[in-house]
Formats: C-alpha cells, structure tokens, sequence
C-alpha cells in the first residue's frame, strides 16, 4: 500500500509517517518509480508507535523500545536504565489512570444526584 493508504488506515497524517520514517521507525520498501510502499504488518508498527507516543516516549526511546513492543520480541534485551525509564513511565500512566477513574466516579455521583431518570430536579 502506499503512504496515502497507510495513513487512511491508520489515521495518522502523511506527514506524520513521513516523519516516522525520518526518525528510523518505519521502514517502507520503494517501488520502482521510487514511491514508499507499505505492508501490513506497518499498520501493527505505526499503531505501537502512537501508542508510545501517548505514553510520553520521545522518538529516540520510541525507537529503543518499538522492537521489544510491536516487532518479534524474542531476545530483545532492553538496558537496565530503559526498563528503569519505562517503569517511571508505567507508574505515571497508573497514577493518571487512577485519577482519571476518581474523576470519572465523581461525574457518576454527581449525575445520580442531579438527574432521575435522566430528567434534572430542580432546586
């Protein structure tokens, strides 16, 4: 598929695969009148790229880590200071996730009380 297509598929800008592929994390083949083409299997890769991009990841450690999180994982071996980074980043997400819950518990709470049945009382 070509990048137009890619990025149909995925929902990510042209611009933005180009600058994947900037950054070394997608690799496209090129056809022989030099356009970028795509497999699958990119559509799985660009997929793991967003996601760790909204972890917080920086392009250099979406690198680092896109091998061991989309890609045949087996003998991978992330160092020590990247699986330290990557637990910071874990512990983050679980705090935000967990704020995110409360706050979504509190909007319950308050709708129940403010609404029966989906009509609002009045004060």
């Amino acid at each position: 598929m070509n990048i137009g297509e890619l990025a149909r598929r995925t929902g990510v800008s042209v611009r933005a695969l180009r600058y994947y592929e900037e950054q070394g994390l997608l690799v496209p083949a090129r056809a022989a009148n030099g356009y970028r083409q795509y497999t699958k299997a990119a559509e799985e890769v660009v997929g793991c790229i967003q996601l760790l991009y909204a972890a917080g990841l920086s392009s250099a450690k979406v690198a680092e880590v896109l091998p061991a999180a989309c890609r045949d994982a087996d003998g991978v071996v992330l160092s020590g200071e990247l699986t330290g980074e990557l637990e910071t980043v874990r512990a983050r997400l679980v705090t935000e996730i967990a704020e995110r819950q409360a706050s979504l518990r509190l909007l319950d709470e308050v709708m129940a009380a403010a609404c029966w049945d989906g009509v609002a009382r009045s004060a």
